[in-house]
Parts: structure tokens; sequence; C-alpha cells
């Protein structure tokens, strides 16, 4: 994503409608699955990331298992300037930088109607202007996902027919036009390269009014067609001054409506993450989370996705400091040493489950030795009790002590066990302040 398209899209949202968000006090689990199995071992590819300007070479300097490519200059109105037109360099350039350093899962979004094909062709929009109008004609469509795929089969791994298929900004097409636009891409994508994923296309939550207008018909007529999807997505970015515990409400929201669809069971992929992002309507203005606050609240993301069942989250974005997000993820910010830090403590492990809060202990094993992760959802430092007297404690800026008891206080996530993880990876001068 260059920083252009942070800025247009910081401003699209600012004139977004207001909507209700729901209200609570403590993390609903959906009815169908209160987190991920115990005994799932935890892949690399949970910790998915948006970085701006992959496609001029840009990469972070942390590891991070999954790469999602969108507002990198790699939408279909990006590519295919004029009909039959295509201009491979941006995408080709970002898949190449994405191979260089070992990516194995990489995710291209295939939305963005050009104007030539769009039927609104001038109408503001992301990433430029026409893109968020339905295609003129199937065959445009069919052309652009047959020429995509056969391109970069096996280098391209998983594909999403659309973002945020519900917000005006995205997408003018009804739930049935957007359910036949993805069964068609699934038909082609799994006719070229079988081994593809297909994503469902993401819905925003927190604009609630749109969620519940779009979303359910949008499943229904998925379903009428067989449900062509392998995973399904969404994305749970709170109010501006939302916390975690707000977006595990919306993530539990969108689970919801896939139950009452009658959905079959596939994984819940949340392919874009922040806080802080200002909206809906002037009531919910902007916020910054900085310091160990940031350091908390992007590790949540992560641990409460377990719990939710949510087996993946792209965070948005890799990028310079930007007056767009909430929480700023770069070489000196804060929030980069959290993300390595429970990168480290996580990945590899076995999940065994965690508890309900307001207290949370999650309980992972490692080569047959037990830790647990503990935190609170809301408030204050409180006392954890924990399954034995664990020989250290482990704090989200890498720094660890000795511990020998069975009791120890946290706030935000706290690793607690026998064996030191591995040491967190070195951010140059991470600093308190977003930019």
């Amino acid at each position: 994503m260059s920083t252009t398209s942070l800025t247009v899209r910081r401003a699209l949202i600012a004139v977004t409608s207001i909507a209700t968000l729901l209200i609570g006090t403590a993390l609903a689990a959906p009815a169908h699955a209160a987190s991920l199995p115990k005994g799932t071992v935890i892949d690399a590819s949970l910790f998915g990331m948006h970085v701006d300007n992959v496609q001029t070479g840009t990469w972070p300097t942390i590891p991070f298992g999954a790469l999602r490519l969108w507002d990198d200059q790699t939408a279909w109105a990006n590519i295919e300037t004029a009909q039959s037109n295509f201009n491979w360099t941006n995408l080709d350039n970002a898949v190449a930088t994405a191979q260089a350093h070992g990516m194995k899962n990489i995710l291209l979004v295939l939305a963005g109607t050009p104007a030539w094909a769009s039927t609104t062709p001038s109408d503001p929009a992301l990433p430029q202007a026409g893109a968020s109008g339905f295609p003129t004609s199937f065959t445009w469509w069919d052309e652009w996902v047959t020429q995509v795929v056969t391109r970069y089969k096996g280098k391209i791994t998983a594909y999403q027919p659309w973002n945020e298929a519900n917000l005006s900004t995205f997408s003018t097409a009804t739930p049935q036009q957007m359910a036949t636009l993805t069964k068609q891409a699934y038909d082609i994508i799994k006719r070229i390269d079988p081994a593809a994923t297909v994503v469902a296309p993401s819905t925003g939550t927190r604009l609630t009014g749109a969620f519940n207008k779009f979303y359910p018909a949008f499943l229904n007529d998925l379903g009428a067609l067989g449900w062509p999807v392998d995973v399904y997505s969404a994305h749970t970015y709170p109010a501006g001054p939302g916390s975690p515990l707000d977006r595990a409400k919306l993530a539990a929201m969108w689970e919801k409506a896939l139950i009452t669809a009658h959905a079959p069971a596939k994984p819940l992929w949340d392919t874009e993450n922040n806080f802080g992002l200002a909206g809906p309507g002037a009531a919910n203005p902007h916020h910054d989370i900085t310091g160990a606050a940031a350091q908390q609240w992007i590790a949540r993301s992560y641990l409460d996705a377990l719990r939710l069942g949510i087996s993946r989250v792209y965070w948005y974005a890799w990028s310079p400091n930007t007056p767009l997000l909430g929480i700023q993820l770069n070489e000196t910010a804060p929030a980069t040493v959290g993300y390595a830090t429970l990168e480290r403590w996580i990945v590899g492990a076995t999940f065994n489950g965690c508890t309900k809060g307001p207290k949370v202990t999650c309980n992972f094993s490692r080569a047959g030795s037990p830790f647990q992760i503990v935190y609170v959802e809301n408030g204050g430092a409180k006392p954890f009790k924990l399954s034995a007297a664990f020989a250290q404690v482990c704090q989200l800026d890498g720094t660890c002590a000795p511990l020998g008891a069975k009791t120890v206080t946290a706030v935000g996530p706290t690793y607690v066990g026998s064996v030191l993880p591995a040491a967190p990876v070195a951010v140059a001068n991470p600093t308190p302040t977003a930019g």
C-alpha cells in the first residue's frame, strides 16, 4: 500500500455514514466454536501482514507468515488499464520480492474494476475512480481472473475476489452480483490452479448497518451457488475509540451471521485489522495507541483470534507512520517488538485452549514443556494462579526474569514457562509514540 493510498483511504473513511456498534463488556465467543481446537500447532501463517510498497522492494524487518496484496498498486484497475492491455510490472515485482524473502503464502485481492469496464467509471472509489463499480460484462471479469491465475500459478497461493464488498467505497454490487462474481472466480481459479485457496470477499463489520444489509443476503446467495469459497473473511476494525474487546465483539457478530446462514465449516480469516481508525462518524475520532498499549493490543489481536476460532489475521500495515492508523508497525514502532515477541513465543507451539475473561489464561506446550500466556481483558493489573511453579516470566518488550512461583501479576500478554522462548527480533530504535 502506498502512502498515497493510505491517505486517500483515510479521507474516504472519514465521510462514511454513521452506524451503531455492538456494545458489551466481555469477549463473547461465537456459538459454534469458542476457539481453535485444542492440539492445534500454531502455524506462522497466523501472522499475516500488508506491506506498504512491497511492489518497490520494501520488506519488513521482522518475520511473518502470510502476505496480502492490496493497496499495493496490484488491483485489477492498476493492471488492466485498457481492455486486454495488462501491465504486470507492480504485481511481478511484489511477488518477486515476497519470493526472494521466502514467503510461501501470498494472497491477492482481485478487486478494483478498471474505469473502462465499470458501471460507475467516474465515482470516487479505492484504489481509483470507478473501481467500486460492477463490471459491465462478466466477460471482462473472467478474462482478468484467467490471465492472473494463469500467470501466477504456483506463486500466488490464494485469491480473494473482492475487498469489503459491503461498503460503497469498494463495491456497488448487490449481494447476488457479488456471489455470482465469486462463483465465477472460484470456477476459473480451481480449473487453472486447483491447489489455490479461494477466500470469500471480505465484509467490513464496524458499519453494522451496512453489514446487516449486505452480508446475510450475500451468504444466502453464496449458499444457493454451493458455497464456492474455501475460507470466510471479514475485517474487524472497531470504531476509532474501540478496544480489543470491541474488535472481538465484531468478530463474534460476523461468526453469528455464518451460523445463522448455516454456512458449512471452513477456516476464518481476518484479512485486515488495526485499531484507532477515525469513524464511524465524527463521534468516533482517530486514536493513537502507543508504547506498551500498542504492544499489548497487537498481541491480543492474535491471541483473541485463537479464542474466536480465527486462524489467520493480516495486520494493516507495515508502513511508515501514517495518521490513518492507530497502531503503527515499522522499524521504530513499539508494536513491532510486541508482534515479533508473541510470534516467537507461540509459532510452532501446540495450542491447548484459553480460559474465559476477564482474566485470560492461554495454555500452550512446546517439545513437551507447558507454558502459559496470561492477560487481563479490561482494567489494571491482576494476579494469576499458574498451573505450575514456572521458572521464567517474560514481557512483550522481550525482557525476561526468574519467577519460580505459582502466581504472577499481569496486565497485557505475559509469558510464563520453564523454557525461555527465542529472543525477539531486534528493532532499530523503538520509540513510544506514533508519528
